[in-house]
């Protein structure tokens, strides 16, 4: 079972085991997948493959990305002057706004002709959800929903674990750990709620954090060549990647023992195995 990173298409067979485990688990129900891991991972190409494996089948399903609930450049802009300057860059835990997300999920799972359910966009070259004229609507309930993020599943650290700085992000602009430590209450108070809606949580298991740099520079060498205003130069992608090691560290001890499925990859993002629970 191989991926490639140049065509970023995942194999049929990976496909097939996340499209088996996401029916088994609405047999009954409408169902929500969590699908996790670190950014450059495939997270949101796998969960496009499984949802058009699904459309080939009959079957309703979409994807939704925890990114189109993030909180615009205006809002982030109120927490970095009211809670800490860090805030200002998108992304961590209490950047998105949890409760449209809770309450989007709530109406897909009910979404009909008569009650339409709207599912948010977020523009990142704009960096603000677009309005609600212009969300997806969705006139079905489907089958299933994929929840995909890179940081779907996290929990909270313990006090001891934020007292010290894992970069130097963190010991020179978080010397007080206040940032880390709101951001750490926000996965207790909010997100937990969030992912207690999965009925599945698989993880795209990345061999380490150090991968997410080259992953990610993949992405964003594209943006360069196209001329893309928000590409990062390398210097720049180092610096932000800083914002998410804390959770991205903590992801990768924790979620392997909490998934449902995981799929395991390494450098070239080629699957190595999957380990169901």
């Amino acid at each position: 079972m191989s991926h490639d990173a140049n065509t970023h298409q995942y194999a049929d067979a990976v496909v097939s085991a996340v499209l088996d485990l996401a029916l088994r688990a609405s047999q009954r129900h409408k169902a929500v997948i969590g699908l996790s891991g670190l950014q450059g991972s495939g997270k949101s190409t796998l969960a496009a493959q499984v949802v058009a494996a699904a459309h080939d089948r009959g079957i309703d399903a979409l994807t939704v990305s925890i990114d189109d609930f993030y909180l615009g450049r205006a809002a982030r802009k109120k927490l970095a002057r009211d809670v800490h300057p860090l805030l200002k860059t998108r992304g961590v835990p209490g950047t998105h706004d949890v409760d449209l997300a809770l309450r989007t999920l709530d109406a897909l799972r009910r979404a009909s002709s008569q009650h339409p359910a709207y599912v948010p966009r977020f523009d990142k070259g704009l960096d603000t959800r677009l309005p609600p004229s212009r969300w997806k609507k969705i006139s079905h309930a489907p089958r299933f929903v994929i929840l995909e993020g890179w940081c779907i599943g996290v929990t909270p650290q313990s006090a001891n674990a934020l007292r010290h700085p894992v970069n130097s992000l963190e010991r020179d602009e978080d010397p007080d750990a206040v940032w880390r430590t709101w951001v750490n209450e926000q996965i207790r108070a909010h997100y937990l709620q969030l992912w207690k809606r999965f009925d599945r949580l698989v993880l795209l298991q990345a061999p380490s954090f150090r991968i997410v740099e080259k992953w990610r520079d993949e992405q964003e060498r594209a943006l360069r060549k196209q001329g893309a205003k928000h590409a990062q130069s390398r210097a720049a992608l180092r610096r932000f990647l800083m914002h998410y090691e804390r959770l991205s560290r903590h992801e990768m001890k924790t979620l392997p023992a909490i998934a449902d499925m995981r799929i395991v990859l390494d450098e070239k993002r080629h699957v190595q195995r999957i380990v169901r629970a």
